[in-house]
């Protein structure tokens, strides 16, 4: 989802599929092919594990909120990752267990029983037990805490009901049939409930400043705008890990994160495309290019101010002024850090198609479509944050392109957090683009809290009736023919109203420090670059 480095979230959610150099994943298959124990995901590595010493990872702001529930930037999630465990993951089709044992439909797959493993303790040495899964469900259920994962668990109206069986036991019980349940589960991180239960509003709640989880590593200090540190968590079910300490280092500039990489002040990274081959020179890191199933997009505010942007129309022909070819030369040095991009959803996702409408490259279209919606000599302001190159080279050629046909375009360049929070301001009116992107793993039901009206991540506030009704049939329904259908008239939908202008699927770069093992085991993952930090170690 909810967002990421250079977006959002949300992504948010999730980050259920990637494919990496090191034999990495792909979450295009089913999640109910096989599964593995934790344990068993973990394979040799060369050399011999060694306990100790620290990671620095450079992140690009400070985190918006250190709780799973509302975690939907890239930052707040990465470091969410470590500290709160999930219940599993989905790799290669096959589920890799976590907290959970075992999740097991019944026949007609309205019932879903989840085994927790045993003895397992939150940070501050209590109890995990089921109590906690159906407080974290029941709190993402409440409209009242405001969790833009509750629209995962409604189905047709109606929620998803959960109860306890015993203390390492927790049943769900589903209105009707969904498919995409299960990705539904791998999004959730319990929260520990003797921490907030008493909390009116967990968001907010002071408690997040110090978090509890049942994560690898736990909670040590944070200093705004600086680092944030966790220490090694000795009772971490899936065993002791390796380093002692992890390290955050916030750093809002990629010039400076790629000076304090050549420098050794910082351990682990994303690369720009052009700081590859610099990063390259030091011969400190290897490089690893991997597809995180993520888009980058233009985004139209259809809440700003600027009333014409609620026509099509005129999204429609602000998107024929550019030229995707050139844009992602400009932004990416060229293809082989991204793909073509015109559906609104991901390449990994279930029933995607680029077979849809896409206006691009017609200057002359542009204007004409922009004289007949009585919007020519429009005045425009986008959103970047300051010291991301890429969004930066991006800003200034669709700059560029926009005065070809009578449109100005202010370009804003904002500190990385203030930009984080007025992109998912839902009352934001002062702007009108913002360049972000998006890793939603591999079910298109995922797409209903970005696309569906009124929705709290539906950032460009969209809105169409019949995308929304074809959304909500697509979650309940189990012919995949006909599902499929659904999904491919929603994708043709939403390129014909211009919703967003696609830019690239594209592929995350990240320099790893050759003086560190275990990324392998590790696993390289979307938004959040390592699923089990456990598994990292110095060499």
């Amino acid at each position: 989802m909810r967002r990421n480095g250079i977006g959002v979230l949300v992504l948010m959610v999730l980050m259920l599929v990637v494919s990496a150099c090191s034999g990495g994943n792909s979450g295009t298959s089913s999640a109910t092919d096989g599964s593995t124990s934790n344990a068993d995901a973990t394979t040799a590595d060369n050399g011999q594990p060694k306990d100790g010493g620290s990671l620095i990872i450079g992140v690009q702001s400070d985190p918006v909120v250190l709780n799973p529930n509302y975690a939907g930037d890239r930052v707040s999630l990465t470091i969410d990752q470590a500290i709160f465990a999930p219940l599993f993951q989905v790799n290669n089709g096959k589920k890799t267990f976590y907290l959970a044992d075992s999740l097991t439909p019944s026949a007609d797959k309205l019932t879903y029983t989840l085994k927790l493993k045993k003895n397992l303790t939150w940070h501050d040495g209590e109890k995990l037990t089921a109590d906690d899964v159906v407080f974290t469900i029941n709190k993402i259920l409440d409209e009242k805490q405001h969790s833009f994962l509750r629209s995962n668990f409604i189905i047709n109206g109606k929620p998803v009901q959960v109860s306890k069986v015993d203390d390492t036991t927790v049943e769900f019980k589903l209105p009707q049939a969904a498919p995409a349940f299960e990705a539904t589960l791998v999004q959730v991180s319990p929260i520990p409930k003797h921490i907030f239960e008493n909390e009116a509003d967990i968001e907010k709640s002071t408690k997040n400043n110090t978090p509890v989880g049942s994560g690898p590593f736990k909670f040590k200090e944070y200093k705004t705008g600086e680092y944030i540190t966790l220490e090694r968590f000795d009772n971490y079910f899936g065993g002791k890990p390796h380093l002692d300490s992890v390290t955050y280092r916030i750093v809002k500039d990629s010039n400076a994160a790629s000076l304090a990489l050549q420098n050794g002040e910082i351990n682990v990274n994303y690369v720009d495309p052009q700081n590859v081959d610099t990063i390259k020179a030091t011969g400190k890191f290897d490089i690893y290019p991997y597809s995180e199933g993520r888009l980058a997009y233009l985004m139209f505010n259809e809440n700003s101010d600027t009333k014409q942007l609620n026509k099509k129309e005129v999204r429609q022909a602000l998107s024929y002024a550019l030229n995707q070819d050139e844009l992602i030369q400009v932004s990416y040095g060229s293809k082989d850090y991204a793909d073509t991009a015109k559906s609104a959803l991901t390449q990994d996702v279930l029933y995607h198609t680029n077979d849809v409408p896409f206006f691009n490259n017609d200057v002359n279209k542009a204007k004409e479509l922009l004289k007949s919606a009585g919007a020519e000599g429009l005045k425009l302001r986008i959103i970047i944050p300051g010291g991301n190159k890429v969004q930066e080279a991006q800003a200034l050629y669709i700059q560029q392109k926009f005065k070809d046909i009578g449109v100005q375009l202010d370009v804003n360049s904002m500190d990385s957090s203030a930009w984080s929070q007025k992109f998912v301001d839902t009352n934001a009116k002062d702007f009108d683009l913002a360049i972000s992107g998006y890793i939603m793993g591999y079910d298109p039901d995922a797409y209903r809290i970005l696309y569906s009206t009124g929705s709290s991540s539906n950032y460009s506030h969209y809105s169409n009736k019949e995308v929304d009704k074809l959304l909500e049939e697509g979650a309940g329904e189990s012919d995949t023919t006909k599902r499929g259908e659904i999904y491919k008239k929603v994708q043709e939908m939403l390129a014909d109203d211009a919703v967003i202008y696609p830019i690239a699927y594209t592929k995350t770069i990240v320099a790893f420090d050759k003086q560190y093992g275990g990324i392998e085991q590790a696993v390289l993952k979307p938004v959040v670059i390592f699923e089990d930090l456990s598994k990292i170690y110095h060499k």
